[in-house]
């Protein structure tokens, strides 16, 4: 009796289950991470490596599409991970940025925005082409995944792309996303990442939110809001270049 009260309560509040199984699982990537690297490897890092895990057990335990989410008791998972909650975390990651260190980017700061975004769609573009993909769709929709798992999807969906090219822009989006939070700690000291104005520049060129906010708090979390804030307007321009202007020069170019 008291099993299925649990289990009425816990599909009741779905929401807030979801929100305590991801602090388990965040608490827990964090204890392993410390406990066997040192603190080396980001908890971040583990935690998205377990969550993209489970979501595959999800999926394949109950032949699903949502991941977790396809267990009844996981349902408020789908809700969590869902846009409105996404985007209210990226924008969210932008306050404590303090106007005076965002003007010191000034140029510079738009200028790694706009280069970050071009250099990550070319190189996701030559790999698509390295692997056999030669429509101006497919080529396009995988070099913005290289920009960020938000950007790909978008562009994807703007372009007409299948649903397996847009699963590959995601996941060399995550890829670059994981990448990017476990190396930054590794890199900080020797590409002098540590006041606001390099840690803006760091955003604008590697764009990917989610791991410029982890390897940035596994440096120094003072910089965490200014990377993120040029990193949020990373994807803003990834959204509005890969779909268009981006795309119509691949197409030139593929004829």
């Amino acid at each position: 009796m008291m099993i299925e009260a649990l289990s009425v309560v816990m599909t009741k509040y779905a929401l807030v289950v979801a929100f305590a199984f991801v602090g388990i699982v965040v608490w827990l990537s964090y204890w392993a991470t410390d406990k066997f690297t040192g603190g080396r490897i980001h908890g971040s890092a583990v935690a998205i490596t377990v969550g993209l895990a489970l979501a595959w057990y999800g999926g394949w335990s109950t032949g699903g599409k949502a991941g977790l989410a396809d267990f009844e008791l996981l349902a408020g998972i789908g809700i969590m991970g869902g846009a409105m909650f996404r985007d209210f975390a990226i924008v969210a990651t932008a306050f404590g940025a303090g106007l005076g260190d965002l003007k010191k980017a000034g140029a510079i700061g738009a200028i790694a925005v706009v280069a970050g975004v071009v250099v990550s769609f070319v190189i996701g573009a030559i790999v698509a082409v390295s692997f056999g993909y030669s429509d101006a769709v497919s080529i396009s929709t995988i070099g913005a995944g290289a920009a960020t798992y938000i950007v790909g999807p978008v562009t994807g969906a703007a372009l007409g792309a299948e649903s397996d090219i847009i699963a590959l822009s995601i996941a060399a989006g995550l890829v670059k996303s994981i990448l990017v939070m476990v190396g930054t700690p590794m890199v900080a000291g020797f590409i002098g990442l540590d006041n606001p104005r390099s840690a803006m520049i760091f955003g604008g060129l590697m764009g990917t939110t989610s791991g410029v906010a982890g390897g940035l708090a596994a440096t120094d979390p003072k910089l965490v809001p200014y990377g993120a804030m040029t990193a949020t307007f990373y994807t803003g321009v990834g959204c509005l270049l890969a779909p268009s202007i981006l795309f119509l020069a691949v197409r030139a170019i593929t004829g």
